[in-house]
Formats: C-alpha cells, structure tokens, sequence
C-alpha cells in the first residue's frame, strides 16, 4: 500500500469538500432536531457523482473502490455532518456489494444505474430483535409459492435505515431451516424485496441521536418477492453478504475517523480562543495534552481505515484489518468527542456549539454496525487462535 501523497485522493476530498461547504453545522443541526432527511445535501452529492462513486462505470457509476469511498465519507464527516450526512448516502455506495457481484445481469442493469444517480434508495434488512448480531440465528423466512415464481417473505427486521424513503431493501432471508442445514451459515438467501407495500409495515425507533436519518423496525407479512430478484443462488445469502459487510465496516471507521476531526478541530478552535486567568485555555497541559493525543489516536486509526481499503480493493482477505479499522476508529472518534465536549465545558453541552452532537453520534459507531465487543472477540478466535466464546 502507498500511503504517499496522491493527487487523485486529493482531487476526490476537494471535491467532496466543496460539495459540504455549502451545507454548514447549523443545517445539520436543524436536521437532525426536525428528524428531517438531508434532500438537498443528498441531491447534490448524487448530481456531483458521488454517490455513484464505488459502482461499476458501464452502470452508470464512478468505478472506484473503498478506497476512495472511504475518502468521500470521511470528508462528509468531517464536514460537521457527522453520521447523519455520512449515512444519508453510505448504504447506496456499500450496499450494492452483493448486487455487483453476484446479482444477474439483468438485476444489475435494473439497479445499479439507479442507484448510483440517487434516484433509488436501497435499505439494509439483516438484524432482527431476537438475533442481533448472531446473523446465522434470523427466522425472518421466505418461502416459494405456489408457482414457484414468487418468494413470501414473513419476518421482522430492526434497525433497517432509511426504511420510510427506500424503495429497496436488500433482505436477508431463510430459505432453509437453521436446523436442517449443515452449517447455521447456509440456507440463507438475499432479496432485493419492494419495501413500499401494503404487506410492509414500517416503525420509526426513537433514538438518542443520528436522528436525520431515521432507523426502523420492518415488519413483513407475506411480501411477495420475484425469484428475478434474488441475489445469486439459493441459501448462499450469507457468502454474498460479506461483500457487503467488510466494506460496511471500513465506511463506518471512514466516518467515526471524520466526525473525530471535525470535534477536534472545533476542540482546538476553542481552545485557543478561550481566555480564563488571563489565557488561552489550550496553554494549560491538561487541556493541550489530551488533544494532541485525540490527534495521534486518528491519525494511527486513519493508517488502519487506509489499509483495509485498499486490502479490500485488492481482493486480498482483509476481515481482520476491517474490524480492526472499525474497532480504532470509532475509539478514537469517540475519544475525541469526548474530549471536545470536556473542553468546551458547559458550553460542550450546548447545541450551538455542536460537539454534542458530534459525542452522540460518535457513540454510535462503537456499537454498529457491530460492537467493539464482537470486534474483539473474532480477533481474539480468527486472529489469535483462542477458543471461541460464542
């Protein structure tokens, strides 16, 4: 991996910059008080391209890899749009794995042009209330008609982003029993299911920030799905779900990275503007020190994001190095926050300083899309050789 300056990268955060330039922290605040979607940030990242950004060209997209996804997100963070304008657009560039590598060509030509111009939005569907993370124990089923043209989906689904303004949700599914197949990781199987039908219903989960961005639990009765719109083969869902589940861990540590610059830069903003006793308050060591430690905590972790992308651009195995990029990240990003927060002091808990809304949204990254607990603990049995504890 070069980790060398590249004009390329360079060109793609200018870009992304000056697309965010026009959206400051007041705009951000206000949509996440009001519980409203950022529409116009998200039209103008899809007229600029970069939605599209990780989608094959002859689909309409930028052809890129994570890499350069990453950077996007990153800079959307950074921005002061936190997780709320990193996820207004983030399922559209890692959701799409599975589809662009193992859709047909037909579903292909149907979506991903679509999708990479913004016009479709595409919801995630895996977790479930009684499974959680332990994804090989979902009931959600779907089951072959009559006619066998026709899958009918009966389950529910927690947590689903975006669920109200999606016309997609890539729907994980069981298709075989956990009980009669050999291993819990076989006979699942991935739909592209319609998600704006009557067998649908959709409930808004109140939650303590990112709440721009709306999550949902789904709850499906009888959906019909088209046989066309299943991803691959039957019950290999699980497979195809790691093209989108690494990527999907390798964004989140992008943005956990950009909402940690974004709280220190504010951070030492204040602090070198803040005069009690007579000066700035970011002369004193107890405020100089955690700081500069916030700063080389990111930079160490934005080493890790950079090497799981491009592990992954290169088709080389690269679950570890993606939890660990989660796991650093979203420490780091947490702790500067945090921090932010402390040297605001009460001013740190005032929405118009916005670093507390930059501590709530940092606080969600260590718990999805998988905790920093789960991160350790396939560390602990992949990596290191101990028994398995789950």
């Amino acid at each position: 991996m070069d980790v060398g300056p590249n004009p390329d990268h360079e060109a793609i955060r200018d870009g992304v910059r000056r697309v965010c330039a026009r959206f400051d922290d007041d705009y951000w605040r206000r949509c996440d008080a009001d519980h409203e979607f950022p529409w116009d940030f998200y039209r103008a990242m899809a007229d600029g391209g970069w939605i599209g950004i990780a989608i094959p060209e002859e689909h309409g997209g930028g052809g890129r890899g994570i890499v350069e996804a990453s950077l996007v997100v990153e800079e959307v963070a950074a921005s002061g749009a936190a997780m709320n304008g990193a996820s207004a657009i983030h399922l559209s560039i890692f959701g799409m794995g599975p589809v662009i590598h193992h859709g047909s060509p037909e579903l292909q030509a149907r979506v991903l042009p679509r999708v990479a111009s913004g016009e479709l939005h595409v919801a995630f569907g895996v977790t479930e209330p009684d499974a959680g993370t332990d994804t090989t124990r979902i009931s959600t089923r779907a089951v072959l008609d009559a006619g066998g043209e026709h899958y009918l989906v009966r389950g529910r689904k927690v947590w689903t982003t975006k669920a109200p303004l999606c016309e997609k949700v890539l729907l994980l599914v069981r298709t075989t029993p956990r009980d009669e197949v050999e291993r819990p990781t076989d006979g699942m199987t991935l739909l592209l299911a319609d998600l704006q039908r009557p067998e649908v219903t959709i409930t808004p989960i109140p939650k303590a920030g990112r709440n721009a961005v709306v999550s949902c639990e789904v709850a499906y009765d009888d959906l019909p799905v088209s046989v066309a719109d299943r991803i691959g083969d039957e019950g290999e869902g699980f497979r195809y779900l790691l093209d989108g589940l690494n990527p999907e861990r390798i964004l989140i540590a992008a943005e956990a990275l950009g909402t940690g610059r974004a709280a220190l830069r504010r951070a030492v903003a204040y602090a070198g503007e803040r005069v009690v006793f007579d000066r700035p308050i970011g002369q004193n060591q107890g405020i100089a020190f955690p700081l500069a430690r916030n700063h080389m905590e990111l930079r160490a972790a934005e080493l890790a994001v950079r090497d799981a992308a491009w592990r992954y651009d290169q088709g080389l195995p690269c679950a570890e190095a993606a939890n660990t990029a989660k796991f650093l990240a979203a420490e780091a990003g947490y702790r500067a926050a945090d921090q932010a927060v402390q040297t605001l002091g009460g001013m740190g808990y005032a929405s118009e300083y916005h670093v507390e809304r930059y501590w709530r949204e940092a606080r969600l990254m260590r718990l999805a899309p998988v905790s920093q607990e789960l991160v350790q603990a396939y560390v602990a049995t992949h990596v290191l050789g101990l028994p398995r504890s789950y």
